[in-house]
């Protein structure tokens, strides 16, 4: 049985860094694309962005780019999730996912991944 847990998720200041993790336990983590999603309140589950098996990064949100980063270790099964910057609008659940089928056009776009973890909570508030 596969699952996800993450973890260090917090409640942190504008301007702060935070690493999630997320680690894989009952699969094959490298036959996985990993992908991180996140959920603020009253508002939909959005994609943040994805890493494919080779560590290629994918974004879905503009917002992200430049603060967020994405790396994974087979050695550990884990996905990371690097943000830097944080403002008060990243605040939210976040969750992994991980992609059995990694079907290129399917995971860009937040869709497709098979297994999920159970999410973390970040709040960014001065």
């Amino acid at each position: 049985q596969v699952q996800l847990a993450e973890s260090g998720g917090g409640l942190l200041q504008p301007g702060d860094s935070l690493r999630l993790s997320c680690e894989v336990t009952g699969g094959s983590f490298r036959r996985y694309v990993m992908g991180w999603f996140r959920q603020a309140p009253g508002k939909e589950r959005e994609f943040v962005g994805a890493i494919s098996r080779s560590g290629g990064p994918i974004y879905g949100l503009d917002s992200v780019k430049g603060r967020f980063t994405f790396s994974r270790d087979t050695t550990k099964s884990t996905l990371y999730l690097q943000m830097n910057s944080l403002e008060p609008g990243d605040t939210a659940v976040y969750y992994c996912a991980a992609s059995e089928t990694g079907i290129y056009s399917e995971y860009v776009r937040g869709r497709g991944y098979n297994y999920w973890g159970q999410g973390t909570q970040v709040t960014v508030s001065s």
